[in-house]
């Protein structure tokens, strides 16, 4: 059952990242066992790992792993290399902040120990990066408890993309509420988009949705419309890869569309995911950059042949960004964030 099989984990002893090939599901579970680092970066950049907590603790796993191999003892020859291999990792997802988030900490270590020994700080750096790890699955869980204040049992839910346990260490965002509801008893109807071009939710929240037992449909992403017409849906929880400081939210490529068919039909819209992901240093969603993926992954990805003309030009932005006037909520892992936003997301650091 894939429920039970970590999404991301260290092997120390072995020197190794193991985390679960998230491009085979969901017709095969697969388990990668990855040294290098550029079989690390390859993994983020291909979306092997994906979902913005899951990179976050994967780049942690991985970062240590570099440090672990520098062979000096020397603490400025250290540093420098360790700089190195972080930022290697950190260009392989642009937009996602949890990967810096976990990078920038985890080289906090390094900066802040200038006066010890280079192994005394390999062995902080364990402690840290097992640290995030294990925030990041207490963060779920908190979040799936602030999630489910705001649903009754039997009501209709729609997401897109996938922010489950497969985006996370245990629960996930966006779909923790639905796992913690469904341990309790609870009956949900998830309607899951199923997220062109990659199909994240086709492939993945389905996948983990019918695994652990949730009434789950799949529809197009075309589809929500009329699912919202029909009165099927009671509200919309979708994660994100990035908030701005006055609630602009940055999620897969899709999601602002459904957020303005649920404020049409008079649906509350809810954005779920940990502070780490809020950026109060930047203003606005139009301060985000967008990440743009090969053209392929529209024209050939998933076909046995080519479904598209040679030549044709192809727009494929990983994410757009949901206005915040759009958004009912924030659901973090230390509240629920209401308009305005600049003064909520505030507090919510604040409290944290």
């Amino acid at each position: 059952m894939i429920m039970a099989i970590e999404t991301v984990a260290l092997d120390d002893l072995n020197s190794q990242l193991v985390l679960i090939d998230q491009t085979q599901l969901p017709g095969k579970v697969e388990i990668l066992y990855l040294s290098t680092q550029e079989e690390i970066r390859e993994a983020i950049y291909l979306l092997k790992v994906r979902g913005a907590p899951a990179i976050g603790v994967a780049a942690a796993f991985g970062v240590y792993l570099a440090a672990k191999s520098i062979q000096t003892d020397e603490y400025d020859a250290f540093l420098r290399e360790y700089q190195k291999c972080s930022k290697y990792l950190e260009a392989a997802r642009p937009t996602a902040v949890n990967l810096a988030w976990a990078l920038h900490r985890m080289e906090q270590v390094v900066l802040s120990n200038a006066d010890y020994s280079v192994a005394e700080i390999k062995a902080l750096l364990l402690k840290e990066c097992t640290a995030i790890k294990d925030e990041d699955t207490d963060m779920c869980r908190r979040i799936g408890e602030h999630g489910l204040s705001v649903l009754k049992d039997g009501y209709g839910i729609l997401t897109h993309c996938n922010a489950g346990q497969l985006a996370t260490s245990k629960y996930g965002t966006a779909l923790a509420p639905i796992h913690l509801g469904r341990e309790r008893g609870m009956n949900f109807r998830v309607f899951t988009d199923e997220t062109r071009p990659l199909l994240q939710g086709a492939r993945l929240s389905a996948f983990e949705l019918v695994e652990d037992g949730v009434d789950t449909t799949l529809i197009c992403d075309n589809m929500a419309s009329q699912v919202m017409k029909n009165g099927w849906v009671n509200a919309v929880f979708v994660g994100c890869d990035r908030v701005a400081a006055n609630g602009d939210a940055c999620n897969k490529i899709g999601t602002s569309g459904v957020a303005i068919l649920a404020k049409h039909y008079g649906i509350p819209f809810y954005v779920l995911g940990p502070t780490s992901t809020i950026d109060l240093n930047t203003p606005t969603g139009d301060d985000i950059v967008i990440e743009q993926r090969p053209a392929e992954e529209v024209t050939e990805m998933w076909y046995e042949k080519r479904m598209a003309p040679e030549g044709v030009k192809v727009y494929n932005p990983a994410f757009d960004v949901t206005d915040h006037e759009l958004i009912t909520g924030i659901i973090t892992e230390h509240g629920i964030a209401h308009p305005p936003y600049t003064e909520s997301l505030k507090a919510l650091f604040e409290k944290k």
